[in-house]
């Protein structure tokens, strides 16, 4: 072999191996599923059933159409602890609503604009004032469980028979509405993420937000947008609540912040802001979910599952930092 042929042979094998490091993630994701499946079919009476494949797609899309939005805020530096309470809050709003006799159809859209306002308070709080994003976001949290609590005794508020929220909760062909919703709304952000200017300022705001807003970024409106799309998003999945339960709910989506937070970490999104993907956080909701419902039909202790919860979130973390490690040391070489 010449010298000139070694040269062109070794850019075309570079990029091949760059291209399957920067995949390690979701392969390892992939794996991990395909393991978890074998393990909890041979541990699990009931695993493999029907109707426990169904409530894991709707557990999963509980997380996933949250954690969409999170994932965005989250590559962008940011965090958001208000999703659980959002989602609950959305529910027993909407509950009201329909119980005044707003037509359904508005009445969804109004849950909505509620959530995309309420959400965009702490992206205000954040943009405009400087308040961590974190503490903004608590605030929000014990404010909107407070709030939903106190409207209703904690009681549930019962909507009655509606069709168009019965239909949220019939399976077509087999798969739950809830299911479909999460991979269009995948589809969308995974293209908005990759394809888009917003998405690109997204990832240039969480590398270095001094430097995104020198080259002509609007930091402060994109962070606001941000959290109103989150609030959005967890408004649609409070709508999808309340037709699988039947009634608003306040007590209801308590953990779930923590299920997206941690959906989007072992997902591979940096915690630091600017790295993360929509396909990497698809697999790590399917992950959680699959751990969650396995740790239920096997019988752990529900209060032993927070504790497998913290612990998958702590590791995802640590695979993160020794991820971005790795990724420097590369660089420099």
């Amino acid at each position: 072999m010449s010298n000139d042929q070694a040269v062109r042979t070794v850019p075309s094998g570079a990029p091949r191996r760059r291209g399957f490091s920067q995949h390690m993630n979701e392969i390892s994701l992939f794996v991990a599923i395909v393991v978890l499946y074998m393990v909890f079919t041979t541990t699990a009476n009931g695993f493999m059933s029907f109707n426990n494949q169904i409530n894991i797609l709707r557990d999963a899309a509980t997380i996933g159409i949250a954690a969409w939005a999170a994932t965005l805020i989250i590559i962008s530096g940011e965090i958001d602890v208000s999703v659980g309470p959002m989602v609950a809050f959305i529910s027993v709003a909407l509950a009201y609503l329909l119980q005044c006799g707003v037509p359904t159809p508005l009445a969804f859209v109004l849950a909505i604009i509620i959530g995309a306002a309420l959400g965009s308070i702490a992206g205000i709080l954040r943009a405009y004032f400087d308040v961590p994003s974190f503490v903004g976001t608590l605030g929000l949290w014990s404010a909107l469980r407070g709030t939903a609590l106190f409207m209703t005794d904690a009681l549930p508020v019962s909507i009655g028979r509606n069709e168009i929220v019965d239909m949220l909760d019939r399976a077509v062909l087999g798969v739950p509405p809830a299911a479909i919703i999460m991979l269009i709304l995948f589809a969308v952000f995974a293209f908005v993420s990759r394809k888009t200017a917003f998405g690109r300022s997204v990832y240039a705001i969480g590398g270095n937000p001094q430097a995104a807003f020198l080259s002509g970024i609007n930091v402060a409106r994109i962070r606001v947008q941000l959290f109103a799309i989150a609030g959005a998003m967890a408004a649609v999945s409070g709508i999808l609540l309340l037709s699988r339960l039947g009634s608003g709910n306040a007590t209801a989506a308590s953990g779930l912040e923590f299920d997206v937070i941690a959906a989007v970490v072992v997902g591979g999104t940096a915690l630091s802001g600017g790295r993360g993907s929509m396909l990497g956080t698809l697999l790590g909701v399917l992950v959680i979910t699959l751990i969650g419902n396995g740790l239920v039909l096997l019988g752990i202790n529900p209060f032993f599952q927070q504790v497998v919860r913290g612990l998958i979130i702590v590791v995802a973390v640590l695979a993160n930092i020794q991820a971005i490690k790795r990724g420097a040391a590369r660089n420099k070489g």
